[in-house]
């Protein structure tokens, strides 16, 4: 079958060409949709239904929200564990599926179980709902809203009403969710000594509120040809519709309205979070959620434009707002040395070849091979939703890609320069494709079954499954694209255009690098096939000393990136405040913020609106985002930075009990304070590792 491809690529190189020109084509349009991101996305296939109860303490939580949602999710397909959280006014129930399980085949199916778990739920304790299709990297893109003048409600219903719904249009974009601020209520004040005065129950009260808040229609009238709508209009738009509501009335028909037992004012819902930077209070933020399998590159540019296009009404408003987080930087970081070491890579081996063909034309067609083979890659990877990042394109290894092509055309410069110095005349065209087809029939099995067992040592990684899976599997995968593009063109593109360019006449010579190591080699050989036995026990020995030295080298699961931020997290006792951690926090913040090195410092304490990360206010998120790194002192590390960190925070704030560097990556949180605090004021404050991905919410 080799033989016939080889044969009919040498009749129809045209055709082969043009095929080629196809898969170019076809492998930039597909590199140009191909998902990017920094890291695999090691997310297993979850759905979280959340419940907001802000009445309930963590024990009703349990009792009555998670635990009959809990009983109701049992039993459903493909599922692997269901386990819960239950805290201060929430309920977040997390249901993982197998892996190979579509997402939304995985919401449907919990979708039609909650409306029975509704049931269940006592009416006033909570709606579950799901929470959105992301992962824990789909925090692609967080701002600050910012405005003289206004207040944290103020923001926060800007945010709310102006802001989110025009990024929820921007394709890939699956929530935006807030964070900080305060969400705007109407609340009634009781008077209880004007109840007694007027003889009105606190019973009535609630159900005048509940019955005078709709609009009502009553068909139509119709009157000189003219058809006029009947309308009841008794919903409530302000402070004064709430105060005009009728509770009662006297024995005389004179009504009694809410206003005359109650006061109506603005207030904020009841919350278990709050965002702080810089030092100087509380801030508002959006954080915009990218869909399961998006590109967050894409999105993240598109959400910047709509952001940019709200900028002029905003601006009416008397607001703007203000990113201080971009997954794009750490993307553009990664791709850019992943690009940097292919390209170093690549030039590296045609420079090899080169030295060692010693014929330009050859070196240049099988450097071809590398762009080629990379492009079939492209064209496999998004046909499987692999996505690009620094795991499956930093394993790609040019040296074997190449190996096909090269024993290829090194046959064919071989024979070439044979049959030209007998005939003592260069070949003719037709001598030339003949002598090609010879060269690539005696080499071509070799170079097939060579390929094969290359690609053979990758098979076992594509059946890792967990979390293993989604991260070694893609650079499997990425791997054996490249080589399966590589052979298809050692078999059909290399040997046509090495028909077509290689020389008529080649004046074959032995590169002075292989002549230089066969002086070396050959003595070399002639004394280890005498003391073969000598040679075996060094090899065995030199074999035990580096299982050995393997099993005490380090080990590292994904490689350290530098997004630019240091993360830190400060423990305290569950029973602390809000405010008393958010006074924290801002205390920490001065003391970082007096650093150059530092850009801005963002403290999240407890949980967002979607409490995607069910966190309590005991534990604060503080993100330093770091000024770049050539306006940094020229002796200065990040591992200095981060002791200067350390020392400064244990001199000012005296009541922190530590501060330690936590052994965990950035996108988990420790479960345990380092060092347990003895009193309420005290908190544990964890350095953790350069921030390397954005935190993950799940």
């Amino acid at each position: 079958m080799i033989e016939r491809i080889l044969e009919w690529s040498l009749k129809n190189r045209v055709m082969v060409i043009i095929a080629s020109a196809l898969m170019i084509v076809g492998g930039l349009s597909a590199m140009l949709r191909l998902p990017i991101d920094a890291v695999p996305d090691v997310t297993n296939v979850q759905v979280q239904i959340l419940t907001s109860s802000p009445a309930l303490g963590p024990e009703e939580v349990e009792k009555f929200v998670t635990t009959p949602v809990e009983q109701g999710m049992s039993g459903l397909p493909n599922v692997v564990e269901i386990r819960s959280s239950s805290k201060f006014g929430l309920s977040a129930v997390t249901v993982v599926f197998e892996d190979d399980t579509d997402i939304y085949f995985a919401r449907q199916q919990i979708g039609e179980r909650l409306a029975a778990v509704r049931e269940n739920i006592p009416p006033g304790y909570g709606e579950p709902e799901m929470g959105p299709v992301s992962t824990g990297l789909g925090e692609i893109f967080q701002f600050e809203i910012r405005g003289d003048g206004k207040s944290p409600m103020e923001l926060r219903t800007i945010l709310e009403w102006e802001i989110a719904p025009r990024l929820r249009t921007v394709p890939g974009v699956v929530e935006v969710n807030a964070f900080g601020g305060e969400l705007k209520t109407y609340e009634v004040q009781i008077r209880p000594a004007d109840l007694a005065r007027l003889d009105i129950s606190l019973d009535q009260v609630v159900t005048a509120l509940e019955r005078n808040n709709a609009n009502a229609g009553g068909a139509y009238l119709e009157q000189n040809g003219e058809q006029y709508l009947i309308r009841g209009e008794g919903l409530i738009t302000s402070r004064d519709d709430i105060g005009d509501i009728v509770v009662s009335t006297d024995d005389d028909g004179t009504p009694v309205y809410l206003r005359h037992v109650a006061d109506v004012n603005l207030a904020a819902m009841v919350r278990q979070g709050a965002v702080t930077r810089d030092g100087r209070g509380e801030i508002v933020t959006g954080i915009v959620m990218m869909r399961m399998g998006a590109n967050s590159r894409e999105v993240v540019t598109a959400a910047k434009e709509a952001l940019e296009g709200l900028a002029p009404s905003l601006a009416k408003l008397g607001v703007h707002t203000e990113p201080f987080y971009d997954r794009t930087v750490l993307v553009k970081k990664t791709i850019s040395t992943v690009a940097m070491s292919l390209l170093e890579g690549g030039v590296l081996v045609i420079v090899v070849l080169f030295l060692m063909l010693r014929n330009l034309r050859a070196g240049l067609l099988v450097s071809m091979v590398i762009p080629l083979s990379m492009l079939a890659a492209f064209i496999g990877m998004w046909r499987f939703g692999v996505s690009g990042n620094l795991m499956s394109l930093g394993a790609i290894d040019f040296g074997l890609i190449v190996d096909g092509a090269v024993i290829v055309v090194e046959n064919s410069v071989r024979l070439l320069a044979q049959r030209s110095h007998e005939l003592g005349r260069p070949v003719t065209n037709e001598e030339r494709s003949a002598i090609v087809l010879q060269a690539s029939r005696e080499v071509l099995r070799s170079a097939t079954f060579g390929v094969i067992i290359i690609a053979i040592v990758y098979l076992p990684i594509l059946s890792l499954v967990g979390i293993e899976g989604k991260m070694f599997r893609p650079m499997a995968m990425t791997v054996l694209f490249a080589l399966a593009g590589a052979l298809v063109l050692a078999m059909t593109f290399i040997p046509a255009v090495a028909s077509l360019l290689l020389p008529r006449k080649i004046s074959e010579k032995e590169s002075f690098i292989v002549a230089g190591v066969r002086r070396v080699y050959e003595p070399a050989l002639r004394g280890a096939l005498r003391a073969r036995w000598l040679v075996a026990a060094i090899s065995v020995v030199v074999l035990a000393a580096s299982g050995v030295v393997a099993s005490r080298l380090g080990s590292e699961f994904v490689p350290q990136l530098d997004e630019g931020a240091i993360a830190l997290q400060a423990i305290r006792l569950p029973s602390v405040s809000l405010e008393e951690s958010v006074r924290q926090t801002t205390e920490l913040e001065k003391v970082l913020k007096q650093f150059p090195e530092v850009d801005t410092v963002i403290s999240k304490t407890g949980r967002a609106e979607i409490a995607t990360d069910p966190m309590g206010v005991e534990i604060s998120d503080i993100f330093v985002m770091l000024r770049p790194r050539d306006s940094w002192p020229k002796e200065q590390t990040r591992e200095q930075l981060v002791e200067k960190f350390d020392e400064a925070l244990k001199r000012n704030l005296p009541r922190r009990t530590s501060a330690t560097r936590s052994p965990s990556n950035c996108g988990s949180r420790s479960s345990s304070p380092a060092s347990a605090p003895t009193s309420r004021s005290r908190s544990t404050v964890t350095i953790w590792r350069p921030l390397n991905v954005s935190p993950p919410r799940w």
